[in-house]
């Protein structure tokens, strides 16, 4: 007999914690709505106070671009000289970014997916981690517990299944190593 999946609102989270109150994440997306997500604030330094109110882990000169959407401020941490264009960080886990990392306009970091397996479709959550000098092309997508090693290259348009080794250039849907990344 084949099974059918039953999608429900109250699908089940497993041990899934937000990681802050109901309050705090109220006050976080309208803070982001209106300073974020709006582009009304073109001022990264502005941008980072507020992460870094709301708990993110932030290096110094990150450049935070106007109409980021970032999920939970509190699961971020970005290192040094780090830029983070209008990007979709949809971290429901933890994300970890190094420094000299560069992602780019419409890439998307997503730490959540559903088990197709289930008939629930349960949440999977899983973590992200992008180590110094990684840059993650425009419109590239990076997947749930994805490892980017040191200078990884995911180009435009890419998505990263499988972790992706330092000094390597991926591209594709999945992605592949299509070469070494040379540093002149």
């Amino acid at each position: 007999m084949t099974k059918e999946t039953q999608l429900k609102k109250d699908f089940d989270k497993k041990d899934f914690n937000p990681g802050a109150s109901s309050l705090k994440i109220a006050c976080w997306y309208f803070t982001s709505m209106l300073f974020f997500r709006s582009g009304l604030i073109p001022f990264s330094s502005v941008l980072v106070f507020i992460l870094r109110v709301f708990g993110a882990n932030i290096g110094k000169d990150v450049r935070i671009k106007p109409f980021i959407y970032i999920h939970y401020p509190w699961k971020l941490t970005v290192g040094d000289y780090s830029w983070l264009a209008e990007c979709r960080i949809e971290n429901l886990a933890e994300v970890l970014i190094g420094k000299n990392v560069c992602v780019s306009q419409q890439a998307m970091l997503l730490t959540g997916n559903h088990d197709y397996k289930k008939t629930g479709f349960d949440l999977i959550t899983k973590s992200i981690v992008l180590e110094d000098g990684v840059w993650i092309g425009a419109k590239s997508i990076v997947c749930p517990g994805i490892v980017a090693k040191s200078h990884a290259v995911l180009v435009v348009n890419s998505v990263a299944t499988k972790n992706m080794e330092a000094y390597s250039i991926y591209q594709g849907n999945p992605a592949n190593k299509v070469k070494d990344r040379i540093i002149d």
